[in-house]
């Protein structure tokens, strides 16, 4: 699994389809905004690893984590992290897992990071989505589980 995340003042996810734009997930205040992408090997194990990696992480305010201050989440399935664009001018999505198979990885780290007593909001798997964001920092690291 593949991370990227960001130390935020605020983010929002809005789902659009046809005309209409719905806001499906906003968090408020300093927290983090998570892109989870999922590849072929990835299992319920590395879910529940990666939601305590992203939960005791300490890059908000202070060097301390969500953990410490109870800062919200918002966590978005992201299959382009998985994306390769080494040849050629348009990227390959082969490393990424099919959407049977990441919804519910993706599912399975927001439950952890819940059952770890973490606020989350999320957006909606597979839809045409808007991030918006205040970087705090700008603060962005990736991780690997």
């Amino acid at each position: 699994m593949r991370a990227v995340v960001q130390r935020v003042d605020g983010a929002s996810v809005a789902v659009v389809t046809g005309s209409r734009t719905e806001t499906v997930g906003e968090i408020v205040g300093e927290g983090l905004c998570v892109l989870v992408g999922v590849t072929h090997e990835d299992t319920k194990e590395k879910a529940a690893q990666l939601a305590r990696k992203i939960w005791t992480l300490r890059i908000l305010a202070g060097e301390r984590s969500c953990s410490e201050v109870n800062a919200p989440l918002l966590v978005i399935s992201q299959f382009t992290l998985y994306g390769d664009a080494r040849k050629g001018r348009r990227p390959t999505w082969n490393a990424a897992a099919p959407g049977a198979v990441a919804e519910p990885l993706v599912d399975e780290v927001v439950a952890r990071l819940r059952d770890l007593g973490a606020s989350v909001q999320t957006g909606r798997f597979g839809a045409d989505m808007r991030v918006s964001l205040t970087n705090h920092g700008p603060f962005t690291v990736q991780l690997e589980i």
